[in-house]
């Protein structure tokens, strides 16, 4: 059985792959029409990163509403995170009824339920009234929602027999419990997965050759050696490096200097060096400006179809593509 974390991921990279699909056909969603929408997934995704909560419409007015909010920041987060949280709230809720089920109840937790059923754990946390995976390893052992020793899966046998009182579960209750559990998985996912798995798929969908943060040691530069979050085609012969980016208006300015000052140390080592800034969030006017004049693109994640063509284009020859050149040289006096 898949755990809520499985089956988190794999909706959050399904919804990365319909955004990308309509985010090219819809020239980075400011052209769209109903034929757009052509599944519900789509239209969930449009309306929820305009801040329409509801879903019960057509094609046509998902349009309508799209026209009418247009001077609205598209909230992408929300946007691909609104169907994760729909599914992992369902699979939890399935999840008790089947603890209900097996448990006559919630009367009976074997060891050999708990130990044949890891899944479970998040519900089982919350049914014994434990609101932290660290709490509940510090009184049962190790445990995870993919591995239940026997050893924990006998001593959290002991505690839910102990702490369970069959007629006083409120299922509503513990799924409202269980909240607190998918917020962490669904803020985990995004923070490891979800913009530069934007930038992977749009990338391989042109084929491009390329390397993330994990596949290589590092990147050159003037002053010191680190890693982008991309380096094309790889990083013994780096061509282009992708800096992928969410802000806050409030932090605007200091995400800028740092990435500008990236883009300066790795652009100022390799003079053929395309720079790429993906961003996405609220950026302010002027910060966008000023990082323009050192990457030679600054593009928000909805353009990204369009950017890989352009990176594709650069890496196959059009050096015109190539719009900053900066020397950054540091010499020691003799």
């Amino acid at each position: 059985m898949k755990t809520l974390y499985k089956l988190a991921d794999e909706e959050i990279r399904s919804c990365i792959f319909d955004y990308l699909a309509m985010a090219e056909s819809t020239h980075g969603l400011t052209d769209i029409r109903p034929e757009h929408l052509d599944t519900e997934r789509k239209k969930i995704i449009l309306l929820t990163g305009i801040n329409v909560r509801s879903y019960n419409i057509t094609a046509w007015q998902a349009v309508d509403e799209w026209k009418r909010r247009q001077a609205l920041h598209f909230d992408l987060e929300t946007a691909i995170t609104t169907g994760v949280y729909v599914n992992i709230r369902e699979a939890g809720s399935q999840f008790l009824d089947e603890i209900e089920k097996q448990t006559n109840g919630f009367s009976c937790f074997t060891a050999t339920f708990i130990r044949e059923n890891p899944h479970c754990l998040p519900i089982f946390q919350h049914l014994a009234g434990v609101f932290s995976k660290s709490a509940l390893k510090t009184i049962v052992g190790s445990v995870s929602d993919n591995s239940i020793s026997g050893p924990a899966s006998e001593r959290l046998s002991k505690m839910l027999k102990e702490r369970v009182i069959p007629d006083s579960i409120n299922k509503g209750e513990i799924l409202q419990r269980l909240e607190a559990t998918l917020e962490g998985i669904v803020r985990d996912l995004v923070g490891r997965v979800l913009l530069e798995s934007i930038v992977d798929s749009a990338l391989n969908k042109q084929n491009i050759p390329f390397q993330r943060e994990d596949d290589y040691a590092s990147l050159s530069g003037v002053l010191y050696d680190f890693r982008a979050d991309f380096v094309l085609p790889d990083a013994k012969n780096p061509r282009a490096f992708i800096e992928v980016r969410k802000s806050s208006a409030r932090h605007a300015s200091l995400y800028a200097k740092d990435k500008m000052f990236s883009a300066i140390n790795w652009k100022g080592r390799h003079k053929d060096l395309l720079g790429v800034l993906v961003v996405d969030g609220e950026w302010t006017s002027e910060t966008l400006r000023v990082m323009a004049n050192v990457f030679d693109y600054v593009v928000p994640m909805s353009r990204i179809s369009e950017l890989t063509e352009i990176i594709a284009l650069y890496l196959a020859g059009d050096t015109s593509k190539l719009k900053w050149l900066i020397h950054f040289k540091i010499e020691k006096l003799v």
